[in-house]
């Protein structure tokens, strides 16, 4: 049984554990944060990262907590309504379609939930070096004595450990998109409804949907910026930039930015992408958005993580474990489907991608190609 370390427990690898395990893999997962990390927006579940889910039968319990918008607003910078849609949102796309979307929290929950009977999980630790010769990868922990694995995955986002350690600076693979994006939660003070409210004011803007049965609402603001120094990346200074770009707004500007100073959940980070002409290095690779990042700009993010992580494990157990066939067959069959998907994010800057666009690319691939 090969033993196969994967670097980060949101939602990308843990379900790579479930598909390893399943095909006879001993995986091993290790996470920075103490546990399953709550917060975030919702992400959306579409085309063949449905069928996905679906394998693993987490299909109809996803499908139970699903949001259930009935429709968005338009507003101008004061406030007023300019528009809006009862068959779609933003975020969501057609209210009436197949796609699915759930709070990221909720997913991560459920897959971490489906998997902890048979995955050893290393919470609280990070990868701290990897030293590679003919049998394995000799992986360093912060806290963990050191093991070797004969396979390592990092699946730790944007700001990849293991990609730094194996392939270099991130610099090297990171293509700003001009902006930044912050997520935070907050009380319901809107009333809103099952209903979700969009507005743009100048080059910054935001969409506040309720969740939690309307009695919690989460706030995705978003503002253009080049890429900031590093000393204005940390999260305080990234907290104190938000709350300034919100208390400009001219509508709820000052509730807001008194949630985002508050929130316990607050995240903000550059809208990029990670492009990489290999993912694979030696005994290591990349899955989901620490190889092929689409930003949450495209809204393909988690479905590239989770078909991702099928098409790699599927493609260890038909190359029986020989990582030089595996990987190169995982980039093969992958390569155009993030390429595509990629794309979504910068086909219309300023607004979504066309609808013919977002089904070409979500269902452009064969579970069983």
């Amino acid at each position: 049984m090969r033993t196969v370390l994967i670097s980060g427990g949101g939602i990308a690898g843990p379900v790579l554990a479930h598909w390893l395990r399943h095909h006879g893999f001993r995986p091993t997962v290790v996470e920075r944060a103490e546990g399953p990390r709550p917060g975030g927006q919702a992400v959306d579940i579409r085309g063949v990262a449905l069928d996905v889910v679906d394998r693993m039968g987490l299909l109809e319990r996803l499908s139970g907590v699903r949001t259930r918008m009935r429709g968005m607003s338009i507003l101008d910078p004061e406030g007023n309504e300019v528009d809006r849609s009862t068959e779609a949102t933003f975020s969501s796309g057609r209210l009436d379609g197949e796609d699915i979307e759930v709070l990221r929290e909720d997913l991560v929950r459920m897959v971490y939930e489906h998997t902890r009977a048979d995955v050893e999980y290393l919470f609280g630790d990070t990868v701290t070096s990897l030293e590679e010769d003919g049998t394995g990868v000799r992986v360093d922990f912060a806290h963990h004595a050191s093991r070797t694995f004969d396979l390592v995955v990092g699946a730790d986002g944007l700001h990849s450990t293991v990609r730094r350690l194996a392939f270099g600076p991130e610099e090297r693979f990171t293509h700003h998109l001009g902006s930044y994006l912050s997520v935070f939660g907050t009380d319901n003070f809107l009333d809103l409804d099952d209903w979700q409210m969009w507005l743009r004011d100048g080059d910054a803007g935001f969409g506040i949907m309720p969740v939690r049965d309307n009695t919690e609402l989460r706030v995705a603001f978003g503002f253009e910026s080049g890429p900031l120094p590093a000393g204005l990346r940390e999260r305080a200074a990234l907290r104190e930039r938000v709350v300034g770009r919100l208390e400009a707004l001219r509508w709820e500007g000052a509730r807001l930015a008194d949630a985002a100073r508050r929130a316990p959940d607050f995240y903000c980070d550059a809208m990029a992408q990670i492009r990489m002409d290999e993912w694979s290095k030696g005994r290591v690779t990349l899955l989901g958005d620490a190889g092929y990042c689409p930003s949450p700009l495209s809204g393909q993010g988690t479905s590239l993580a989770l078909v991702g992580a099928y098409v790699l494990a599927d493609c260890l157990a038909r190359a029986a474990g020989d990582h030089h066939t595996a990987y190169a067959d995982y980039e093969r069959r992958m390569r155009p489907f993030v390429t595509a998907n990629q794309a979504l994010a910068t086909e219309n800057p300023g607004g979504p991608a066309s609808a013919e666009s977002v089904d070409r690319a979500k269902n452009g691939l064969s579970l069983d190609a």
